[in-house]
């Protein structure tokens, strides 16, 4: 089960957070800075799985898939009972979203352009990963 979903800049200010079980509101402003803390210290080259998430939410078997896009955090916690893989396909599903919508306003609409967009971006990826390869 997905117990939340969060994006947050590289200062840690939230951008969004959306919790799927009540929290107060300042439990929930504690989560998201613990969560900020864990992921912001990672260096670029680590795997963006965390099991156990330090006992955030209470749960031990907490997972936080995250990724780093530019300025921003994009964070999933999860139970067990979730595939690390999936949620990533669901962070790449928000990417699609951003390179369609910018603003509040639709820039782009061309199926086309927006999949070159998306081919672009996975180039980059494999070549940021294999510069960091070759350094380790």
């Amino acid at each position: 089960m997905i117990e939340a979903v969060l994006i947050f800049n590289l200062h840690g200010t939230p951008r969004l957070s959306k919790f799927y079980r009540h929290y107060p509101e300042q439990k929930q402003q504690q989560i998201i800075k613990q969560v900020y803390q864990i992921v912001s210290r990672r260096g670029d080259a680590v795997c963006n799985f965390i099991e156990g998430g330090d006992n955030i939410l209470g749960d031990k078997s907490l997972k936080i898939i995250y990724r780093h896009y530019a300025t921003l955090y994009i964070v999933f916690c999860v139970d067990s009972s979730e595939s690390e893989l999936a949620i990533l396909d669901l962070i790449q599903v928000h990417y699609v979203l951003n390179e369609i919508i910018i603003g509040g306003l639709v820039i782009e609409n061309s199926i086309p352009n927006i999949l070159q967009a998306l081919d672009e971006q996975k180039k980059l990826e494999k070549n940021e990963v294999f510069k960091r390869f070759l350094k380790i």
